[in-house]
């Protein structure tokens, strides 16, 4: 407490940026969309998935399984949510270990160092601070154009690669599962690499319906749900029935209920997000805000969690670091593999090496390796300082993990060569990848 102001520093947001920062210095529960309805029950439901294909390897490799072997939704649920809220309480303990200040109410700004906060109950309280910190995160979207799609549907986190990983996962534990696709999968990704993911899901069961766009959501006396949908190539009407429907269409950013408007915030007009300088500082000196309410931030937890640390410090006068944004990873869950992507924008014709391999541990089992692919971007002059790293196979955010360490400190492809692979592993064959694109010569690998 200091001076005039309640608070040196308030913090709006429960969320993984939220809670760095305010332990450094929702709507849903502590730990935000990460947590509680993001990646943590979604890796979760992703290892359930894998356990089931390792069940079917298992036999493969001598595994004597007798009877049938099923999969119980309520059993991985219960689990699942048991953990979450263990999570939560996680983070009640460590909000206090740190003496912050935890209040479980909906904030407003009635002005740059004043806060209303509002109970579930309706009970206002009244908060001054020196600065605040807006870390609210987004909610996902429905089609409002869309009739029944609020009614009869429920959300993800949201996304394309979030769309995809549901999908993965919703397959891989044996339920029959569609994607609709309106253009592409995985905009924004290397549509290479985007296109290895599609086959690989469709190869291992899930349906794509291409080019469609849904219209209308009817649930029948039955409690299916009928969903229509035009084919934009065609332009035919298709439906089918349902049992659940998950939309997955993108994130709105939590600043319409925060009063911003009011107080001259510069939003931006096209994503509703709040203008940030570098310093993640907004339109209002005392005012900041990072992570998916942020303009041009990316919405990945690490990434808010280490800008909401960097602010704290800066605030406290203990550091004037600020955050790095480039090289940031981005790692998605498909089962039984996972793509992983390092990728910068560049003005360099690049030298793409490339490889298709196959994981050890998919041979005795005999599963489908097609889609195991490696693709490194270098600068085509010097030492070929790396660009860029794709990787689609098992375990790909574990061993690229590594390797953004790599690229953060400016690895070139020379160094990559001259790196000693740790055998037999997935990750070893990135130290062995040496054809080009532009050669034109066949990129699997063959032998060890």
């Amino acid at each position: 407490v200091a001076g005039k102001h309640d608070y040196d520093l308030v913090v709006i947001g429960g969320g993984s940026g939220g809670l760095a920062c305010s332990k450094e210095g929702t709507k849903w529960g502590l730990g935000g969309t990460c947590v509680n309805v993001g990646c943590i029950p979604k890796k979760l439901m992703h290892q359930a998935a894998l356990l089931g294909t390792a069940v079917k390897d298992a036999q493969r490799y001598g595994w004597q399984i007798s009877g049938t072997v099923s999969h119980d939704w309520a059993t991985m649920a219960e689990a699942v949510q048991n953990y979450v809220k263990s999570l939560n309480w996680g983070h009640r303990v460590q909000l206090q270990d740190k003496k912050v200040t935890y209040l479980n109410l909906k904030g407003t700004l009635v002005d740059k160092h004043t806060i209303r906060g509002l109970s579930k109950a309706g009970k206002e309280t009244i908060l001054t601070a020196k600065n605040i910190v807006l870390a609210t995160g987004g909610r996902p979207k429905y089609p409002s154009n869309v009739p029944g799609a609020l009614e009869h549907g429920i959300t993800t986190c949201s996304h394309s690669d979030v769309a995809l990983e549901c999908a993965g996962f919703l397959t891989g534990i044996g339920l029959d599962t569609t994607v609709m696709v309106r253009t592409i999968a995985l905009r924004g990704f290397d549509q290479q690499m985007a296109g290895l993911v599609t086959d690989h899901l469709e190869s291992y069961g899930t349906r794509f319906e291409w080019k469609s766009v849904p219209t209308r959501v009817e649930k029948l006396s039955s409690g299916a749900l009928k969903v229509t949908w035009t084919n934009t190539q065609t332009g035919c009407e298709h439906s089918d029935t349902f049992d659940s429907l998950l939309w997955a269409v993108g994130r709105a950013p939590e600043t319409k209920a925060l009063g911003l408007d009011k107080l001259g915030v510069q939003i931006s007009k096209e994503t509703g997000k709040i203008i940030v300088g570098p310093d993640e500082s907004s339109s209002l000196p005392n005012i900041y805000a990072f992570g998916d309410i942020g303009e041009g931030r990316p919405e990945l937890t690490p990434t808010a969690i280490k800008a909401g640390r960097l602010l704290a410090h800066r605030l406290a006068g203990r550091s004037s670091e600020l955050m790095n944004y480039d090289n940031v990873r981005h790692s998605g869950s498909r089962p039984p593999r996972v793509i992983h992507s390092l990728h910068l924008s560049t003005a360099y014709i690049p030298a793409v090496y490339h490889a298709f391999y196959k994981p050890l541990e998919f041979t005795v089992a005999q599963r489908d390796s097609s889609q195991c692919y490696i693709k490194v971007i270098c600068e085509r002059a010097g030492h070929q300082k790396i660009l860029g790293l794709h990787f689609l196979g098992p375990n790909a955010g574990e061993v690229l993990q590594g390797f953004s360490l790599a690229l953060q400190c400016g690895a070139t492809y020379r160094q990559l060569m001259q790196t000693v692979g740790i055998h037999p592993t997935s990750a070893e064959e990135l130290v062995k990848i040496n054809i080009t694109k532009r050669s034109g010569l066949d990129p699997t690998v063959t032998g060890c």
